[in-house]
């Protein structure tokens, strides 16, 4: 499980790699360009992506749900002001650390508890939390594919089959 669980969230870091090249290739106000949407601009959903991340990993090393959130609470403007160039190195330095803190665990189906303020307590493992960014990444990709098309581009392919002929 361990070596499928980290095969996961390799591919998360490879998909998001994959999407941020691709808004570097499209005409730099696509990005902060407000539109009607399930969020207002790619460049928030992006930053969604990534302070869901550096939430959940911020979990999995032993913080309250409550102090991870107020973490992304503070970063989160500043996060959706960058430039895509910077969301790039943000976004592997995030990895970098999160491949670190998941190589250095013992045994990644120890169990965790997350007090969620909006859902209640919830008894999970190490992977599945992992799993939960992997997807959350993966939906979230697909909204920024969909804001992609509705602003006359298009996005690219980052499912995973793709990531394994890839590697």
């Amino acid at each position: 499980m361990t070596q499928l669980v980290l095969k996961m969230y390799n591919y998360h870091v490879w998909a998001n790699g994959v999407i941020i090249d691709r808004l570097k290739e499209l005409p730099q106000e696509i990005y902060h360009q407000e539109i009607q949407s399930g969020f207002s601009s790619v460049s928030k959903v992006l930053s969604h992506i990534y302070l869901t991340d550096y939430a959940w990993f911020d979990i999995i090393s032993g913080k309250s749900m409550n102090e991870a959130m107020g973490s992304t609470d503070q970063l989160r403007k500043e996060m959706e002001t960058k430039s895509i160039e910077e969301m790039k190195k943000i976004f592997l330095d995030l990895s970098e650390r999160n491949k670190a803190l998941l190589n250095s665990q013992k045994d990644i189906e120890k169990l965790i508890v997350v007090d969620n303020p909006y859902a209640g307590l919830l008894e999970t493992s190490i992977s599945e939390s992992v799993l939960q960014v992997v997807t959350h990444g993966s939906y979230h990709r697909g909204n920024i594919a969909t804001m992609l098309r509705q602003m006359g581009h298009t996005s690219v392919m980052q499912d995973f089959g793709l990531y394994l002929y890839s590697k």
